[in-house]
């Protein structure tokens, strides 16, 4: 007598398809994500070559623009393509805009961007601030809220927290946070290329070159509020005029990990 065949089921297989898929999707989602990102990273390259020399060493916000690609692991040939596409004719000519203004519960937000078409430009952005409640001002109605600095990120690994520290006081830095995620070095905006260098050459590569507008004063949010401005700023910085988006707003670890997790 033949044993009973096993019973047939598709569950198996439609699991492993539905996980491949979803697999797929996250991953999907994450190099269309880093595109854009190198897509933005490229563009201030070749706004920098173009406002200044195409030479590194002899043009500081380009030295600076290759810092921060290279810390995101942008190729070394599309670092290039965007430094000759600067000496091209390309007609491409971008300039570069600051918008100001304030979302719910009394959050200061800034966006910087880059446009070929300020009229576009300006009018995504006041759509965005406008569908999330928010109002958009003059340049300068929040930016005295804020602080111009630089910010050099590194892993865990890379230092033990006295010898970032020791590095970083020498190579000019004003400031050291280090953790069980990283360090952090602050410095003045106009140091940052020679102290991302100077900390380059002792510990290699960082993993984050930037810079920031640091609040002064921050606007504590409830879940509600929260979750609005995030929106708000993932809309902001999905649109490819966007470069950076900053805000003042705060919230409970618990509430974040809430809102990230949905």
């Amino acid at each position: 007598m033949r044993p009973p065949r096993p019973r047939q089921t598709d569950e198996p297989d439609m699991a492993g398809h539905s996980q491949f898929k979803n697999i797929m999707h996250r991953k999907g989602r994450q190099d269309a994500a880093r595109a854009k990102l190198f897509a933005k990273l490229a563009r201030e390259i070749t706004v920098a070559a173009k406002a200044g020399l195409p030479d590194p060493d002899m043009n500081a916000r380009l030295r600076l623009a290759i810092q921060a690609a290279r810390a995101e692991n942008m190729p070394k040939d599309n670092i290039e393509r965007a430094i000759r596409k600067a000496q091209g004719s390309d007609g491409e000519s971008f300039e570069s805009i600051r918008y100001e203004g304030y979302a719910p519960g009394g959050v200061a937000v800034i966006v910087e961007a880059l446009t070929d078409n300020r009229n576009r430009t300006g009018g995504a952005v006041r759509a965005v601030f406008t569908k999330y409640g928010g109002n958009l001002g003059s340049t300068g109605s929040v930016a005295h809220m804020f602080s111009r600095l630089g910010e050099v990120g590194y892993e865990p690994g890379a230092a033990s927290a006295e010898a970032m520290l020791e590095a970083a006081v020498e190579a000019g830095a004003e400031d050291v946070q280090s953790d069980e995620n990283g360090h952090l070095v602050t410095c003045a905006f106009e140091d940052l290329g020679a102290v991302a260098a100077a900390l380059e050459e002792r510990f290699g590569q960082a993993a984050s070159v930037k810079a920031v507008w640091r609040p002064a004063v921050t606007a504590q949010l409830d879940e509600s509020n929260a979750e609005t401005i995030m929106k708000l700023v993932a809309a902001l910085e999905d649109d490819d005029d966007v470069q950076n988006v900053f805000s003042n707003f705060e919230v409970d670890e618990e509430t974040m990990a809430r809102l990230t997790a949905a």
